[in-house]
């Protein structure tokens, strides 16, 4: 430091400035030694440009279709900055399989369940230019019931697309994870 402020003070800067260039030279340092990449970066190379995604559902529960296929179709334009396409144009694709959901009551108020937990898998199927990839995720969500039947169907379906979100998320972090794995390989 004490040679950098005298070399500095013969050229006649000003102390102020001195003050700040140890900062800014560590700035500098940080930026350019480090080679951070976002995970989209290595997902977006092992997965490739265009995605085919098919969704098949349990037959008891129709309406997570859509759910399912939806909250895919933005994670491959969020999270892998692709495209979805059809099966013909697809350089990767990926199938999904949602078997439906069991409760399991966890507390009761008066005979009446007021809490339960919902269990579900969702098996991926994804072939990609560097290969095949089998993935199977189980999820467990929690959630609180009311006494009104109406109500109650309304929070099922929510519990359902809780659960069906923790797989999903669950899914970017096991495909990042491939994705950076593969590309250094």
């Amino acid at each position: 430091m004490k040679i950098i402020n005298k070399y500095f003070l013969k050229k006649n800067i000003p102390k102020y400035v001195i003050l700040y260039i140890p900062y800014f030279m560590m700035i500098v340092l940080l930026l350019t030694a480090c080679s951070y990449k976002p995970s989209a970066h290595s997902i977006k190379k092992f997965f490739g440009n265009n995605i085919f995604i098919e969704v098949n559902v349990d037959r008891a529960e129709p309406e997570n279709a859509s759910y399912i296929k939806d909250e895919m179709n933005r994670i491959v334009y969020q999270h892998f900055k692709g495209h979805v396409v059809s099966k013909e144009v697809a350089e990767s694709q990926i199938y999904i399989d949602y078997h439906g959901s069991t409760f399991e009551p966890l507390t009761y108020t008066n005979g009446y369940v007021t809490r339960y937990r919902v269990n579900m898998q969702v098996h991926f199927h994804m072939i990609t230019p560097k290969g095949v990839l089998d993935k199977t995720i189980s999820t467990i969500y929690e959630s609180d019931i009311e006494e009104s039947a109406l109500r109650s169907s309304t929070l099922r379906i929510e519990a359902i697309k809780n659960g069906l979100k923790k797989a999903m998320d669950e899914f970017i972090t096991y495909v990042s994870v491939k994705g950076v794995l593969n590309v250094k390989r």
